[in-house]
């Protein structure tokens, strides 16, 4: 400033300088900032190789591709070349599948990388990445180059994947979303939420299971995107010829998984994700259940008229109203003075007993789940670091912080009382997490998600699977050797290694009973198989029609259960009159009988990783107009069943798979490859057995495990050709069947115009209970004359109803009638 310069005065010459267009103020930057726009990758410069993965980089993003198997694939893209830590909550710890052989090559235009099976093929112009059978069919491949932007909001990415989609491609999976089974032409959001009394193509739902199934000219294929965050899914929706997948946050990382059969697809992402263990046996029966069973008294008249009118139930369920003001993990002893006691009555009368807990805590200074929680900081809090709240069941709630392991196991002690009480399942709920007014928690909530730390943008979509895995780890270690029994409402992609699944609060409606169906099969080819519904709606008005045709379906149903809302009428298999009443009844007992079938079906779930229920489109995928059938599907590999799903039919068309088929009520043999006009009377519903099956039947029971069987029941039908049935028995409630101790019956069944020939191998280290089989024949073209079981000759037997019966030991080898 000039000597000159009077107190006071403006300093122009300076002022002048200092408004220059190129000065920069602190508190007004000028600053040139990029707008957010999509950015592809360039041209494929180098890559490195380190055992069985492959980077590849065009100088700035790089493109990791790792071979898993024979024909499995894990594509990843950092779009900085720094990739995020290699941990997945869906896929598996201990992973046994590893490649045969494996190579790469460069030709001129582009690497490929071969296994036996598959060729992954990235084109070095525009690192476009695709995927061929060894015969050079595409089955997958980029419609464009992987992209991403920036997310301004939270960091990080947007990553986003486009497929080219061939005209005749149909695309199944993705677990719960209420809508057809092809999901082609229709867009999807994976975003775990309370959806009560959800509609016909409503999304999301309560489950994020980012798996597909891409199926054209016959050949199939999977895609697992296996990302928390909140997910997209467009199959043809936007652009006809292209499906395309993106996330909000995370990494673009995604398996492929090559068939070519739909049923190669689901085994192989069960080796990525794994099975459902063996159930309890008793999980597999039929459940009763309503909000709320209370008091005690009811309680104990609902399971005194299961028993007076001798309809069979294994277990009964407790909703929020037996708790203290719904504090989890305690009794309200004004409706259960003496729980221990009641729980262990319904015992002695073949009743389980199974209770709700919701991940919500009340806070209460008086609690002793609050004062635990809180002085070990075990709950969820926000970025300023305060404990995370919202309002549900008990009023003001904290919530665990299912991710961290430390908080996983003190949940899992929580449950000391109650399995001291005698409780033996537990069923999680409100768990997507739910939370009343906002429905879910902020993004803000912290997680430290096994030490790789995220908001709960990055771990919403997986709170209910480890709130469930926390439950199956707890019951596992205070139930002993006996194995758990957990169900839950929210999960992701890996749940059935911890629990069975329902899918939420449905409407009593015949739309819900289709939606259902569709729910059902939908799960099942997505790794969910111990699935079912609310039997009849959760809520919602049904007639006495409408509830025996969901109870028929819920025969075929996984898991069966019963479930309403206390604001509706009852839905007790009685609470419909003397005519419903029967035909609930006769087909709980037809649900009774086929309990060693569907115990075998549970186990190849479990060791060969095959779904429980099958659509069409997976029996016969090569037949164009199959893959757009929904109401038939086969319960294992020998049963199918098309339920009835309008008020009033008398008939329906059912497509039966090539092969011979045998309706089931009166044996009437059916030729497959075909549809047939079937009769649909209200005590009966299309139900045909697979000609070459080995049925096995118990007789009724009104719980499991009530009776003691002597002779096993076999139903074998003939057929043309070579079959294979399997049979399984174990101890039903332990995890000895992971040291060999089970029995596994391999049957096999060669059919001829005048023969029969039944050959059986047996493996595992069990001993069955019965001595025998009492095996009935089912269609035989010719008359008997000789009947012969490893050198001996046998007589027919005739049983009280007059049908004709042998009985053979039940280690024969084989079996042969002419």
């Amino acid at each position: 400033m000039a000597e000159s310069q009077k107190k006071g005065e403006i300093a122009t010459d300076i002022l002048e300088e200092e408004t220059l267009d190129n000065v920069h103020h602190v508190n007004n930057p000028v600053l040139d900032v990029p707008a957010v726009e999509k950015k592809y990758l360039n041209k494929v410069l180098s890559y490195v190789k380190k055992g069985n993965v492959y980077v590849f980089t065009d100088g700035k993003a790089s493109v990791e591709v790792k071979v898993f198997s024979d024909e499995i694939i894990r594509v990843r893209l950092a779009p900085r070349s720094l990739f995020l830590d290699d941990f997945s909550y869906a896929v598996k710890r201990d992973l046994d599948i590893r490649p045969t052989s494996f190579s790469i090559l460069e030709i001129d235009d582009a690497f490929l990388i071969k296994t036996s099976v598959v060729v992954c093929r990235i084109q070095k112009e525009d690192f476009l990445v695709s995927f061929e059978n060894v015969d050079g069919k595409v089955m997958n491949a980029d419609q464009q180059p992987m992209h991403w932007e920036e997310n301004p909001d939270f960091g990080g990415y947007y990553v986003y994947c486009t497929k080219h989609t061939p005209p005749d491609e149909a695309f199944f999976g993705l677990g719960d979303k209420s809508t057809n089974l092809n999901l082609r032409g229709k867009r999807f959001q994976n975003w775990n939420s309370d959806t009560y009394g959800f509609a016909f193509n409503q999304d999301p739902l309560y489950k994020t299971i980012p798996f597909y199934i891409g199926v054209t000219g016959g050949d199939a294929y999977g895609i697992f995107f296996d990302n928390t965050f909140r997910t997209y899914f467009d199959f043809a929706a936007e652009q006809n010829d292209q499906a395309s997948y993106w996330s909000e946050g995370g990494e673009l990382q995604y398996y492929y998984i090559h068939g070519p059969q739909m049923m190669d697809v689901v085994k192989r992402y069960h080796e990525l994700t794994g099975t459902h263990y063996m159930p309890p046996l008793w999980a597999i029966g039929y459940h009763q259940c309503r909000w709320s069973y209370y008091p005690e008294a009811n309680v104990r008249e609902v399971a005194s008229q299961f028993r007076k009118r001798q309809i069979p139930c294994d277990a009964i369920y407790l909703d929020i109203d037996y708790m203290d003001g719904y504090r989890c993990f305690t009794w309200n002893k004004r409706y259960f003075p003496d729980p221990r006691k009641m729980i262990s009555d319904l015992a002695a009368d073949g009743f389980r007993t199974v209770v709700m807990i919701d991940p919500g805590i009340k806070v209460d200074e008086d609690y002793w789940v609050f004062n635990e929680g809180k002085e070990n900081r075990f709950f969820c809090r926000r970025g300023d670091d305060y404990f995370m709240e919202g309002y549900v069941w008990p009023g003001r709630c904290q919530f665990p912080e299912f991710t961290n392991p430390k908080v996983r196991e003190w949940w899992g002690t929580l449950y000391k009382g109650l399995v001291e009480d005698g409780v033996a399942g537990v069923w999680n709920d409100m768990n997507e997490p739910a939370v009343f007014g906002r429905g879910t928690f902020p993004d803000d909530v912290r997680h430290y998600y096994e030490g790789f730390r995220g908001s709960h943008r990055k771990a919403h979509n997986i709170y209910g699977m480890q709130m469930v895995r926390s439950t199956y780890d707890g019951l596992k270690k205070l139930q002993k050797n006996k194995r758990p029994f957990t169900i839950t409402r929210a999960a992701y992609a890996g749940t059935q290694r911890y629990s069975s699944v329902w899918t939420g609060d449905n409407i009593a409606t015949w739309e819900h009973l289709k939606i259902g169906i569709l729910q059902l099969q939908r799960l099942s080819v997505s790794g969910l198989s111990f699935c079912g519904t609310d039997i009849g709606g959760f809520t919602g008005e049904p007639d006495g029609e409408l509830y025996t045709r969901w109870m028929q379906f819920g025969v075929f149903s996984p898991f069966m259960r019963v479930h309403s809302a206390g604001d509706t009428r009852d839905r007790e298999p009685w609470s419909f009159g003397p005519e419903w009443e029967a035909i609930c009844k006769k087909f709980i007992e037809l649900r009774y009988k086929l309990l060693p079938y569907i115990y075998s079906v549970f186990w190849r779930q479990y060791k060969y990783r095959e779904p429980i229920l099958r659509p069409i489109s997976l029996l016969e995928q090569h037949k164009l107009e199959n893959l757009q059938r929904e109401e038939e599907f086969a319960f294992g590999h020998n049963i199918l069943v098309s339920p009835v799903i309008q008020p009033g039919q008398q008939s329906k068309i059912v497509y039966l798979p090539e092969g011979n088929w045998y309706y089931y009520f009166d044996n009437t043999a059916l030729e497959g490859g075909q549809e047939h006009n079937v009769e649909t009377p209200l005590d009966e519903m299309p139900i045909f057995i697979r000609g070459g099956s080995v049925i096995p039947e118990f007789p009724v029971m009104q719980y499991t495990m009530e009776k003691n069987i002597d002779a096993l029941k076999l139903n074998i039908y003939w057929g043309q050709g070579r079959y294979e049935s399997h049979v399984y028995t174990d101890h039903g409630e332990t995890f000895a069947y992971e040291q060999s101790v089970y029995n596994e019956k391999y049957f096999i069944v060669e059919g001829e115009q005048n023969s029969l020939t039944i050959v059986q191998h047996i493996e595992g280290l069990y001993h069955e209970r019965f001595d025998s089989y009492k095996i009935y024949v089912v269609g035989l073209p010719f008359s008997v004359h000789h009947i012969e079981v490893d050198g001996d000759v046998l007589n027919i037997l005739v049983d009280e109803e007059g049908k004709d019966y042998i009985t053979v030991e039940k280690e024969f080898r084989r079996l042969a009638i002419s």
